[in-house]
């Protein structure tokens, strides 16, 4: 603890006297001019000064013209290319949009096609009466029963007939390439309206299969097309192979050949030999059992003893012969025994309207380019793929317009 004598020792200083020390003599005021910036002398550099950062015009219109003239000169130059290609792509634009109509018009197409004008730059090959290349694709087009999924062609060297920059009367077309495409999904929708589905099979080959209702029983389709090209704009197809499975009992084969008809197949002459009623039915009938080799002796010792029916049948022999036979035959003056055989004569009736013709033509996946006007079209190769039937097309001498 400080005591008062600690305290008097060291008096605290007065702040009153201090200030009156303060006011002692007079105040020193320094002049205004030792605070400003002395006059530089004549010749000497310039002092620094802090950058102007405004935003100015001046700046800018000072900054362009200080550039050399070449250097100007070579930015109006890219600018004016630059607004020449941009109206350059506008007119070619507006040329294959109007194109595309025309032709939608002109050829009645379901759709517009797909028009694309090559080169560059297209006002001067306009100008001089010339386009490199233009592409022309034109999807879903009839020909005859099947509709081609797609086709495109692209025309070279095309003269045009023009009447200045805004009008084109005609083109002619010294030569052009394409090609055309059936699609498989297209073929099944338009001619499989009886659920028959398309597949490739080889490089000419087209197989059919699916179901095809007949007599108000659903018989199972096989055939096969063969793809040739037929002419010059022409393609044709074979059918063979055509085969109706009327379930695992029969199959119908159109045709006037020893293989053609209605046969029972493995399946229906097993059961045949394996059920008594259905094969005394057949051998009931003399003019059958004549044509199946059977003596007339052994007919009747078969009928009155069915041990020895069960020996007949079971021959592989007989198992021959009965598939040999052609029910078509038996159901014209024995229509009972094919009811018992398990078939219906209804549907043996339609059958025998199902000729190969008939057949044929609902598989037919044949068709035929138009022929122009004016110049030639060729079909070059035809090749069966995994998705469709592609075929190439060439032609010459063709002309559009007046």
């Amino acid at each position: 603890m400080r005591t008062p004598h600690h305290a008097a020792a060291h008096p605290r200083p007065n702040p009153y006297e201090e200030l009156a020390a303060l006011d002692d003599g007079p105040l020193e005021v320094t002049p205004l001019e030792e605070f400003l910036p002395e006059a530089p002398e004549e010749g000497a550099e310039d002092a620094w000064a802090p950058p102007d950062h405004r935003r100015g015009g001046r700046r800018r219109k000072n900054r362009f013209a200080g550039l050399p003239l070449a250097v100007k000169a070579v930015v109006g130059l890219v600018v004016v290319a630059a607004f020449a290609a941009l109206a350059d792509r506008w007119a070619l634009l507006y040329a294959e949009h109007r194109a595309a109509d025309t032709l939608e018009d002109r050829l009645d197409l379901a759709a517009a096609p797909e028009v694309e004008i090559g080169g560059f730059p297209f006002l001067t090959q306009v100008a001089g009466e010339r386009l490199d290349s233009v592409k022309v694709t034109v999807p879903d087009v009839a020909a005859d029963r099947v509709s081609l999924a797609k086709v495109s062609a692209t025309a070279h060297d095309i003269r045009l007939d023009t009447d200045g920059l805004t009008s084109v009367r005609g083109a002619r077309v010294p030569r052009f390439d394409g090609e055309v495409q059936l699609s498989f999904a297209d073929l099944n929708r338009e001619l499989g309206a009886s659920q028959v589905v398309f597949t490739g099979e080889g490089r000419d080959r087209v197989r059919a299969e699916g179901t095809l209702p007949v007599a108000g029983h659903d018989l199972r389709l096989h055939a096969e097309a063969r793809i040739r090209r037929q002419g010059e704009r022409g393609i044709a197809t074979e059918i063979g192979k055509m085969r109706l499975d009327i379930g695992d009992l029969a199959t119908y084969r159109p045709g006037t050949g020893p293989a053609q008809g209605l046969h029972l197949t493995s399946k229906g002459s097993a059961d045949l030999a394996r059920e008594t009623r259905k094969a005394k039915a057949l051998l009931s009938v003399p003019a059958l059992a004549q044509r199946l080799g059977v003596p007339g002796a052994t007919v009747r010792e078969a009928l009155a003893d069915d041990g020895r029916l069960t020996e007949l049948t079971g021959s592989p022999r007989f198992a021959r012969q009965v598939q040999r036979l052609n029910l078509v035959d038996l159901a014209l003056d024995n229509p009972q025994v094919l009811r018992r055989l398990g078939l219906d004569p209804n549907l043996l009736d339609a059958l025998t309207g199902l000729t190969r013709p008939v057949l044929a033509e609902r598989l037919s996946l044949a068709f035929e380019l138009p022929e122009p006007e004016r110049g030639n079209v060729r079909l070059q190769e035809v090749r069966v793929e995994k998705d469709g039937i592609r075929v190439r097309v060439s032609g010459s001498g063709v002309s559009v317009g007046s």
